[in-house]
């Protein structure tokens, strides 16, 4: 009797002391998924087992929303603030850089004494202050901040036995790409040591195009399907993420981590296919307003927190609402106060709806460079005001087929004025720069690449490889006053190629080719080489121009420095003296 009286006080203070310590939390963000492609969401076609099993276990928020496109969604993510708000509006462009002033979901995991880890994509800025292991991450493994081809990526790779960014430092790693990160993650887990809880931010780049695979096995089932190319491609990367979180839950388990780990499944816009396959009944899909383009899953599964049976929430939330409530779930106290456009949703995960206000949210199409009041959604319960002037019973009219707009002029009234104290609250010098550091010992040597130049349009290494003009300039901070190398290339360090010649293929590039072998990348003029005869160098009020020789792979120009902000541009030129191009990478390291 002794015994069992033993045993059943030991069990209690065994419980208490789980329930006290701070629970783990992992967020899976998937890459242009939408609602609809979850066959737990009624997808015909799709094979999701893991993502269902997690959907029948889970709270799943079925009015969830985000941006409707990929660096936007982080921001507000990573912020608990409208995108806008941190000045995050773009993809390329500059336009995806969180400010450093910032406070992210890693800084307060990090002040609370969670060890914190990011595997995949961040696309929130490339150079210091702006990389993940700047913004509170302890373990960051990705490819190029915007993903596979961006200018900032390996040039080589292709998703398959790629390099990656380890901690600010290239690594080789074999395998393919989400399979990678995936596996990063495990092995944090299951070589964590101490005591403290961990926050894992997992942001795949799939199912986002390009669609590069190690075998042509990965997309034959839905092939033999009778589904169209690309979107069995896209098909086979999602269920390659399904397949991947089911082997991340096991580990879990029989670590015993999952009773007390918050896993949560989101994506970041809608459905990059949604207009050509199962929507589940919504119109648009990623960059639209329209309800398919930022309505997503979000599941949260916490078995050790007592959050009452999984069950369907239709109240309208969003991605500013996920780090409040992760905040108040696991008890976290912030580094300083945060005025956060989202709230925490603890009443309604754990049942109390019946005091909860309404509310009125905003979603704006975003990729504009100049300010544009027009393209948004302003959102209720109830309605969905598109353009100021189209608004939609979304109850009644999920497709958002009928415009009811004269017959509803108060509401149409009220939304608008709803979104004029959004606006007045968010674009307070929404278009500022971001100024990447040079000259510390944080980040030794800065990359500034093309996608970052706000008058360009492009951003792919495909773009430069094809020899497409680039324009405009990128803005630099100085650390400390001196002598910095600014090295201009025609392409980057690996690529290994004089300024006016091209690189010998190393490797298939599917990831920016059309797909096919090789030796195509040069036949079909993917490869392309330009005849630069100079390199023209601007660096505040520093300019030199100089010559090229046919060894050239790069021009080295050494330029005093005052400390403090200044703006850069470097420009290719012919042999009559025409501009040709701005120069696509230039390399920056304080001598």
């Amino acid at each position: 009797m002794r015994t069992v009286f033993l045993l059943m006080v030991s069990m209690v203070v065994c419980d208490a002391a789980m329930a006290a310590k701070p629970p783990n939390v992992i967020l899976v963000m998937t890459d242009d998924l939408g609602y609809g492609d979850v066959a737990a969401h009624g997808n015909p076609i799709i094979r999701t087992p893991c993502i269902d099993e997690l959907f029948r276990q889970s709270i799943r928020l079925t009015d969830f929303h985000v941006d409707p496109t990929c660096a936007p969604t982080r921001a507000a993510l990573m912020t608990g603030k409208y995108a806008h708000r941190a000045r995050v509006w773009h993809t390329v462009r500059g336009g995806n850089h969180l400010r450093a002033s910032e406070t992210t979901m890693a800084d307060i995991f990090k002040h609370n004494g969670y060890d914190t880890a990011i595997f995949g994509k961040w696309h929130l800025g490339a150079n210091y202050p702006y990389r993940p292991m700047d913004r509170g991450f302890d373990e960051w493994l990705g490819l190029g901040d915007g993903g596979t081809n961006t200018s900032d990526c390996y040039f080589w790779n292709d998703r398959v036995n790629d390099t990656y960014w380890h901690n600010g430092e290239r690594e080789y790693r074999e395998g393919f790409n989400p399979d990678t990160f995936f596996n990063a993650a495990k092995d944090f887990l299951e070589n964590h040591e101490g005591d403290n809880p961990f926050f894992i931010y997992l942001p795949t780049y799939v199912p986002h195009k390009p669609y590069t695979f190690p075998n042509a096995e990965f997309h034959k089932y839905y092939m033999e399907q009778g589904v169209e190319k690309e979107l069995a491609a896209f098909f086979a990367s999602i269920e390659r993420v399904d397949w991947n979180l089911g082997q991340l839950r096991q580990v879990l388990k029989d670590a015993g981590l999952a009773e007390n780990t918050i896993l949560i499944f989101m994506t970041d816009n809608g459905s990059s296919h949604g207009r050509e396959s199962f929507n589940a009944g919504m119109s648009g899909g990623k960059g639209s307003t329209n309800e398919g383009g930022h309505r997503v899953p979000c599941f949260i599964h916490w078995p050790a927190g007592e959050l009452g049976a999984p069950r369907d929430i239709p109240t309208l939330t969003a991605h500013i609402d996920l780090l409040p409530t992760l905040a108040d779930l696991c008890g976290m106290k912030l580094p300083k106060p945060i005025d956060f456009d989202g709230r925490s949703l603890v009443p309604l995960v754990r049942g109390d709806t019946g005091n909860w206000p309404a509310r009125t949210l905003v979603v704006e199409k975003q990729r504009q460079v100049e300010y544009n009041r027009v393209y948004n959604a302003i959102m209720t319960q109830q309605w969905r005001l598109l353009g100021h002037n189209k608004l939609y019973d979304i109850q009644k009219d999920p497709g958002q087929k009928t415009n009811v707009a004269k017959d509803h002029l108060e509401v149409v009234e009220r939304l608008i004025k709803d979104f004029d104290h959004y606006w007045e609250r968010v674009t307070p010098d929404d278009r500022s720069f971001p100024t990447p550091i040079a000259g510390t010992p944080h980040d030794t040597e800065l990359l500034l690449s093309f996608s970052e130049l706000r008058d360009g349009e492009g951003y792919s290494h495909g773009y430069a490889a094809e020899g497409h003009e680039v324009k405009g300039v990128w803005h630099l901070e100085a650390a400390q006053a001196g002598t910095y190398q600014f090295e201009v290339r025609r392409w980057p360090v690996e690529a290994t190629a004089p300024l006016r010649g091209v690189p010998e293929v190393t490797k298939t590039v599917d990831a920016w080719s059309t797909r096919g072998p090789k030796e195509t990348l040069l036949t079909k003029g993917i490869i392309t080489p330009l005849p630069v005869a100079s390199v023209s160098l601007r660096v505040g009020e520093f300019c030199e121009e100089r010559q090229v020789a046919d060894a050239d792979e790069s021009l080295l120009f050494e330029v005093p420095l005052p400390k403090g902000k200044t703006t850069i541009e470097a420009t290719f030129f012919d042999q009559d003296g025409n501009r040709m191009t701005n120069a696509y990478y230039v390399y920056v390291r304080k001598k």
